[in-house]
């Protein structure tokens, strides 16, 4: 009985010492649960900053971009540490407990132990205090599902049991499962995000043994992933798949669980000019930087393509040579080309080997993204340059041009351009004819092809030459028409008197209409026999109706004279029978000039005063002497009607009256014997008596007036008038 005794005292120590050590592991648990609880409120503020973070990540991006190495890698935070720690002890003072109860085994006697562990006690009742084997493994199998139970803070894998109204409950492997918010696994459309039976990750929050109570957050623990699987791209150079979810300052934020920042120059391998088309797109990113304790996360998107280049860049140098045709994207387009992506390697596609035919923009046929096959035609893989053609997978349309498009055949085709001096037509793809301004009508002088044709119309045309090697055609318009000036001659003799519409005046003439396209000129001259017309809008306006004669026709120059004086008689044909040389004129002064006179005899007929004419005496000019508008009378001394000229002359015409003066007085006074002419003559006798004897009579001026000799002379006049 006293061993009995001594064997329960002993017993009894030993539990005691259990208790004591399961006692100072509750102490420790109690400390872990609130080291976990300080864990949690760190993660939950972690959490919280996550949610709200977004304007903070992309408002420090800058701030993490410049962090330094150190700052942006502290992965592990202090919390961790602390619990790797709490467990590290806990396993020492577990095997330390195994050691000592491997030590007393056979003295165990199984006792009940109230608490957690309760259901093993079960085993003890009725038994005596002796240990048995069973006891003691049933102690041990108690004592290590006491630690068993999850730390709070802690991520596990549970399976969902139960779905309700207000909870979602998961097993975890723990005495009574867990409750998930039911807030936590519902869609934004109101839909459940869990099924019986899914196997989903969830965080402990903390648990009630007295009430047996276990809560679990959903979101906590797909959080505490995301910064796992953050730092494992990182580490091992992976990538993470996130939503571009809007447009912030210098970028686009990036939700991959938690926000992210994008650079804009990460974005592609181009510069992107509108980010805003970015959003609500779905990519793979490569982790930059990232610091969990600011939240704060670098991805690039660019790194991923530029990667992806490389690798078609180096499958396509080792595949590319000239005269392959392959497929590509276009890329870029200029005004002169468009550069096109061939799988990591970009090749020019000029726009003069686009198509056989007129392009004036590359961005008539193509836009960016469009794929297209083309053909390789120079590569130089030094300078990493590709020449690309389109059109040389088509056979050249110029090669058969000759044969479809003979000369003298009819054609049709669209205007596709206009020059200054014709319009070009696209008669098939690639074949282009030029028709020339000269040879778009037979009668209008075209300026500028547009007063014809516009661009787009459909137009008929006459092959007048074409050159395949030169890719030449000239075409004409007039020729599918007869020309009117072939008829214009038959139809309007030389001659033929004409009536039509003025249609234009100009500085040297009126244009009359005479058929559709052909106008007649009258020439400036042909206008008026007589009259002197300085503008022919001093007697037309535009619109007038006019008679005029044919008077030529010029078909090679196209040309067709009129005239309109020639509808009455020329009337210097008849001013030899109106004036005769010697006849006095008066007439009006119409111009005054160095030379002379003009003075009107008539309308329209003018003659000739010369400045040696104007006066006996000899002037240099009659300019101040004479006015316009002065009447004047003078002789006509000669009239040449083909040169309708006529000369008249003031000094001639007075000499004439003098001298018809001095022979009118003389024969006034002949039967007096005191005429002066007598009374002359004896005093010249008696004076030549007085003097020597002449041999001859002298034979006066007066005897020769009476004998019908010479003229009076201005010497004799003047002696007559003295």
């Amino acid at each position: 009985m006293e061993e009995e005794k001594n064997s329960v005292t002993q017993l009894s120590g030993e539990d005691l010492q259990i208790e004591r050590k399961k006692f100072d592991r509750d102490d420790k648990a109690e400390e872990s649960e609130s080291l976990r609880k300080d864990e949690t409120v760190q993660i939950e503020e972690d959490s919280s900053n996550g949610v709200q973070g977004e304007p903070e990540a992309a408002g420090q991006s800058a701030e993490a971009s410049e962090a330094g190495n150190e700052d942006l890698v502290t992965e592990g935070p202090e919390e961790r540490l602390q619990v790797e720690k709490k467990e590290s002890d806990q396993d020492d003072k577990a095997e330390e407990s195994e050691v000592v109860q491997g030590e007393d085994t056979p003295q165990i006697e199984e006792k009940p132990i109230n608490g957690a562990q309760g259901e093993p006690g079960a085993a003890r009742q009725g038994q005596g205090t002796e240990a048995t084997v069973g006891g003691k493994e049933d102690l041990m199998e108690m004592y290590e599902e006491s630690f068993r139970r999850v730390e709070e803070g802690q991520v596990v894998q549970g399976r969902v049991v139960q779905i309700d109204n207000e909870f979602v409950l998961v097993d975890i492997g723990y005495k009574s499962e867990g409750q998930v918010p039911i807030a936590e696994v519902t869609r934004p459309d109101g839909t459940i995000d869990a099924e019986v039976g899914d196997t989903i990750d969830v965080m402990m929050e903390r648990w009630d043994d007295e009430g047996g109570v276990v809560l679990l957050s959903k979101e906590k623990a797909s959080k505490i992933k995301v910064w796992d699987d953050i730092k494992k791209a990182y580490e091992e150079d992976g990538v993470v798949r996130g939503v571009i979810t809007n447009r912030v300052k210098g970028g686009l934020s990036v939700d991959i669980g938690v926000p992210a920042f994008l650079p804009g120059s990460q974005v592609s391998l181009r510069s992107v000019r509108d980010l805003d088309q970015m959003v609500g797109e779905t990519f793979e990113f490569k982790v930059l930087k990232y610091n969990r304790k600011r939240s704060n996360i670098v991805l690039s998107r660019r790194v991923i393509l530029e990667k992806a280049r490389e690798a078609k860049r180096a499958e396509t140098l080792a595949t590319i040579h000239e005269g392959k045709v392959m497929t590509g994207v276009v890329k870029n387009i200029t005004e002169y080309g468009a550069f096109i992506d061939l799988g990591g390697i970009d090749g020019l596609l000029h726009i003069t080997d686009m198509s056989w035919g007129r392009i004036g923009h590359p961005s008539e046929i193509f836009s960016v993204g469009d794929e297209v096959t083309v053909k390789v035609l120079n590569l130089d893989l030094e300078r990493e340059r590709v020449s690309l053609g389109l059109k040389q997978l088509v056979p050249d349309p110029w090669t058969t041009a000759e044969e479809k498009y003979p000369i003298a055949s009819h054609v049709k085709g669209k205007v596709v351009s206009f020059t200054d001096y014709g319009a070009f037509v696209e008669l098939e793809k690639g074949i282009e004819g030029l028709i020339h301004v000269s040879e778009m009508s037979w009668t209008k002088k075209v300026r500028h092809p547009s007063k014809v044709v516009s661009v787009g119309e459909t137009v008929e045309a006459i092959v007048l030459n074409i050159s395949a090697g030169n890719r030449r055609i000239s075409l004409g318009m007039k020729q599918v028409v007869p020309n009117p000036w072939d008829v214009v001659g038959e139809k309007y003799p030389v001659g033929t008197t004409i009536e039509g519409k003025i249609k234009n005046i100009t500085d040297f003439g009126v244009f009359i209409g005479i058929d559709e396209g052909i106008d007649g000129l009258v020439h400036i001259s042909d206008i008026s026999w007589t009259k002197r017309i300085k503008h022919p809008s001093e007697l037309y306006k535009k619109g007038d109706v006019v008679q005029a004669i044919v008077l030529n026709i010029d078909k090679e120059n196209e040309r067709f004279s009129l005239g309109i004086k020639q509808l009455q008689k020329d009337p210097w044909e008849t001013i030899p029978e109106r004036y005769e040389v010697g006849d006095k004129i008066t007439g009006t002064i119409t111009n005054v000039t160095e030379f002379g006179l003009f003075v009107e005899l008539e309308e329209g007929i003018e003659g000739l005063i010369h400045v040696s004419e104007v006066n006996r005496e000899k002037i240099k000019t009659p300019v101040g002497r004479f006015q316009v508008g002065d009447i004047v009378s003078a002789k006509v001394i000669n009239i040449n009607p083909k040169e309708r000229r006529i000369g008249l002359s003031i000094k001639q015409l007075e000499m004439e009256e003098e001298r018809d003066l001095v022979v009118n007085y003389l024969s006034t006074y002949k039967g007096s014997q005191s005429s002066l002419g007598e009374v002359l003559k004896e005093n010249l006798k008696e004076k030549a008596v007085n003097q020597e004897p002449a041999e001859q009579p002298f034979e006066t001026s007066a005897d020769k007036v009476e004998e019908g000799g010479p003229e009076v002379t201005a010497e004799d006049q003047q002696k007559i008038e003295d």
